[in-house]
Formats: structure tokens, sequence, C-alpha cells
């Protein structure tokens, strides 16, 4: 069966896409006849482009070039794209979109569990793709050090230190550093978002939607799940020796516990 293509219908106006001259877009596609129709859409939107065709290469031009974000196939000639997501980051916080052939749920939640912001299902539009991206762009590759937006949650004294303590679970926003009894937490980027996110009100039960745009942009154009793959990644780091950091507020959301419950 021939392949889908996408349509490059992107228009070239500024007026419906942000230039990014100085953004690496890094596209790790085998497929020659979809780099060529990504190439089109993206270079039109002012990206600067950079091309490997197998997981193995897409590796070493990341660490190499240190794209500001990654396009990621998931079916690679040489290895899983779900396999050169988790290397990835490794070593970078670059922003991660998964490019499947299938649109199967397990894709895409295997995914964003291994550290893809987003991810986006073969055959897709060229406008899709460069909003899309546009859309993480404007969130910071490093969280804002108050935490979250003052329109949506006005933070309290203790939120503001330099470093946010809850029983053992200490938060450094400024050095974005993370520690449970001592021991150094390594978080990907959403994952360092969303607990700050949470630790800014600790008292407060944050919604899927609130942190969805808090974390992610009110123009998030994908559904609220990711948070939960997200926030079930966070726990699997910060609950060490069965500790719960973050409950659930069954229907509502997540809060943040001031001290660890066993």
């Amino acid at each position: 069966m021939a392949e889908t293509l996408p349509t490059p219908d992107l228009p070239g106006s500024s007026s419906q896409i942000d230039k990014a001259t100085s953004v690496s877009v890094l596209v790790v596609e085998d497929s020659a006849p979809f780099r060529l129709v990504i190439e089109a859409s993206l270079s039109d939107a002012g990206y600067h482009l950079i091309f490997a065709t197998t997981g193995t290469e897409g590796l070493e031009k990341a660490e190499e070039l240190d794209p500001d974000v990654v396009l990621l196939d998931i079916g690679l000639p040489d290895m899983d794209g779900i396999e050169v997501c988790r290397r990835l980051r490794l070593f970078t916080d670059a922003y991660i979109i998964m490019v499947t052939g299938r649109n199967e749920e397990v894709d895409r939640l295997v995914g964003l569990s291994v550290g893809a912001d987003d991810y986006i299902a073969k055959p897709f539009s060229a406008r899709e793709l460069a909003l899309r991206i546009q859309v993480m762009l404007r969130r910071p590759r490093r969280p804002d050090p108050a935490g979250t937006p003052e329109e949506l949650v006005e933070p309290d004294n203790a939120s503001q230190a330099p470093t946010r303590v809850f029983g053992e679970l200490e938060l450094d926003v400024l050095a974005h550093e993370v520690r449970v009894a001592g021991q150094e937490i390594s978080l990907t980027k959403i994952e360092f978002d969303l607990l700050t996110a949470l630790s800014a009100r600790p008292e407060m039960v944050y919604t899927r939607e609130l942190l969805v745009e808090t974390v992610w942009g009110t123009d998030w154009i994908s559904d609220t799940h990711v948070v939960d793959v997200h926030m079930a990644n966070l726990r699997k780091k910060i609950d060490i020796g069965g500790r719960r950091h973050i409950k659930t507020v069954r229907g509502v959301g997540y809060r943040l516990m001031p001290a660890a419950l066993n």
C-alpha cells in the first residue's frame, strides 16, 4: 500500500505562525517522502532543520548539535523510536515529538512514558505539525522560578523560598535540583515543571486541566491524559522507600503532600 503523505498546506505568512530562524529541529525519519514534506513545511516556518535517517545517527546528531526540538519517528530501521527517546532523555531536555504511523494508544502512552512531550500520528497536516511545535516553544525549557503563572495560582510565602522543603523532599527551583532524603533525583523537564507547579501551593488540589494550562500552556491542543502519564513517571522517581509524596484526589486531580505518606 502506498504511504499516505501529509499535505503541505501551511502558508508561509508570519501572521499564521511565528518565524523561528534560531530554533533547530532534528528530524529523525527514514522515509524520504516524509522528510521532503516536513522540510517544505518547517523551512517555510523559519526553522533550522537537521536530518537523520536512523536512530543511531539521530542520537549522535542530538548530542553533537543540541537541537531545540526532536521530531522522532517511532518506526526506524535500526532502533525503535521509543528506545531512541529513552536514550535522548539521558542527555537532553529538547522537546520531543513522537511520530507514529499507527494511530494506536499504546504507541502514544509508551512514548510519553519515556519522556516524549507530545505525539502526532501519520498522516498529519503540515499546519498541525507546525502548530504543535509553535505551541511547545512558548513554554520555556526551564521552569519559571515563580513556579506557576500568577493569574492561575498565587504562591504562598513558603513556596517562594529558594528551596522548597516537604519532609524528605527538597526542590530547588532556581538550581533545577530535586533531592529525596539527600539523594539527588534526575527529572525530565516536564516532570520538574509538574513538581514545581504542585509545590507552589501544596495545600491545593490541581486539576488536570490546570496542570496542562500551567505546564503545557493555554493553547495545548492534545488531551489531558498526558498529565497522568508524566505524573506516574514523576512518582516512580521521588517515591523512594514506598513513601508517597503526591496524592491523587479521585475525580479532581493531584496535590503535593506536606510530608510523605507511608
